[in-house]
């Protein structure tokens, strides 16, 4: 074998190895990633979760609104890649407990009682005015001492939360999107997609409650939105009895 050949042969044998190991390389950080993603959403390989939805006002069974729909496909997709299962459940069939199996429950209190319990159990600091009559207060959010009112398509807010049972170890997470507005509870479920492995660098698997406000979705849809603040201490705190708000948030 001459110098030549044997420089070829030398060269072939190092790109095979350098392919070689780039290809272990990202398999092993494409890995790492999806066990973070997976530890995140309390989704291992083969779980089961429940997607849990509030019916359209007035419509037939399993009737689901638009925007409600395109949460879920979200949803799902997150779902999927964590090479996890979903079960959709109405929220007036979801009768049972948390921590088993992830759960990602969609829509406000007043047509989500399963929304309703949770944030009554998990954030007693967090009220939802579920107003039927029309008035300047009718959907807003008060959290502590501070109330957010809706503008509807100019200025409208959702609560994002991943919460865990404390009297329990290991158990799985329970996610809530809890818009103003339909569109908002989209608006949350897409941030959540955008933003996972940020807000996983920062939370880790603890819980957290998350104000944000939807902007202009008149015209931009569910895709602007601005974090308010973290609102995790106050919408955990229970408020007093009488509890009035002294700062009210409108949109200018």
């Amino acid at each position: 074998m001459n110098d030549d050949v044997r420089n070829i042969v030398l060269g072939v044998v190092a790109a095979g190895i350098s392919a070689a190991l780039g290809w272990v390389a990202r398999t092993y950080l494409w890995k790492r990633r999806l066990r973070r993603k997976q530890s995140f959403f309390g989704l291992p390989d083969n779980s089961e979760s429940l997607l849990v939805v509030n019916r359209g006002a007035g419509g037939p069974e399993l009737a689901v609104m638009r925007y409600d729909v395109f949460a879920l496909l979200e949803l799902a997709a997150l779902i999927k890649d964590c090479n996890a299962h979903a079960q959709i459940l109405p929220h007036d069939t979801a009768r049972q407990g948390f921590g088993e199996r992830t759960e990602f429950c969609v829509g406000g209190p007043a047509s989500n009682r399963r929304m309703a319990a949770h944030l009554s159990s998990l954030l007693p600091g967090l009220r939802v005015n579920v107003d039927s009559e029309p008035g300047p207060d009718r959907g807003s959010f008060q959290i502590g001492s501070e109330r957010y009112r809706v503008d509807n398509g100019k200025e409208e807010y959702a609560l994002l939360a991943r919460l865990t049972a404390e009297r329990s170890q290991n158990t799985r997470p329970v996610y809530l999107f809890c818009g103003q507005t339909a569109i908002t509870n989209q608006a949350t479920t897409r941030y959540l997609a955008r933003n996972h492995e940020r807000l996983a660098r920062k939370y880790g698997n603890s819980s957290f409650a998350l104000l944000l406000k939807v902007i202009n979705s008149q015209a931009y849809g569910p895709d602007v939105v601005e974090l308010v603040e973290d609102v995790t201490r106050a919408a955990q705190t229970p408020l007093p009895a009488a509890a009035t708000p002294r700062n009210t948030h409108r949109a200018s």
